[in-house]
């Protein structure tokens, strides 16, 4: 069976990495416009590494949790592709390597918006870090970019047998969009206690955290 799963920000609040948009998350603490739009770049470049940097050491102190690890033990028993909207590499260290990022990863620093050309980091971004004669910045796409995997994502859940949407209440786009790229015939899971039901025919809803409803949801489609 081909799976194709969709993942956002409640997977990786379980390992302890703060959300964007739950109450008293990140954009309570930062204005958007001052650490994640281009025009913030150019405004005060320290003011937006320093914030990604940050980023990137609670990802290093965040481990993978119960929902990534069943994710991984899915991918052994079917084709699982990941699609997710969050810049952390848990998938990654938790054993997923069909992993599509739709929104870049923290992990790694680029030189411009479109440049598909990274440097993978091991630490923080300063001003004067430069690759090929030009600052660094986060690999990350900031709010008034484009989504340049955004097509690639829409094939693959066009592809999917089933297509299971993890730690998102569907409320940022385009990723929310995916639902509506998938087939006629395709069955939707949405795991999330926020997230309300969908208004489609073949959708299901699991109202529970990504740790406790993965395991058992893998368990049945393993069997």
């Amino acid at each position: 069976m081909n799976i194709v799963i969709l993942t956002g920000a409640g997977i990786s609040a379980e390992s302890g990495l703060g959300t964007f948009r739950d109450s008293g998350g990140l954009w309570e603490k930062f204005k958007i416009e001052d650490v994640a739009t281009p025009q913030a770049w150019m405004r005060n470049p320290k003011l937006v590494l320093d914030f990604y940097n940050e980023r990137r050491k609670q990802n290093n102190i965040a481990k993978p949790n119960k929902g990534h690890f069943a994710l991984t033990e899915l991918a052994s028993h079917h084709q699982v592709s990941i699609i997710t909207q969050n810049i952390d590499d848990l998938h990654e260290r938790a054993g997923s390597s069909n992993v599509l990022h739709l929104h870049g990863e923290i992990m790694k620093g680029k030189t411009s918006e479109l440049s598909t050309d990274y440097v993978l980091l091991t630490g923080d971004i300063e001003l004067g870090d430069l690759y090929k004669g030009k600052q660094l910045r986060p690999h990350v796409v900031w709010f008034g970019e484009s989504v340049p995997k955004m097509d690639e994502a829409e094939k693959l859940a066009n592809q999917a047998d089933l297509f299971i949407v993890i730690g998102t209440s569907l409320n940022v786009y385009p990723a929310a969009g995916l639902v509506d790229s998938v087939k006629e015939k395709c069955k939707v899971i949405v795991v999330d206690p926020n997230a309300e039901a969908l208004d489609m025919s073949n959708a299901v809803l699991i109202s529970e955290v990504a740790s406790i409803a993965l395991p058992k949801l893998v368990n049945e489609l393993i069997k």
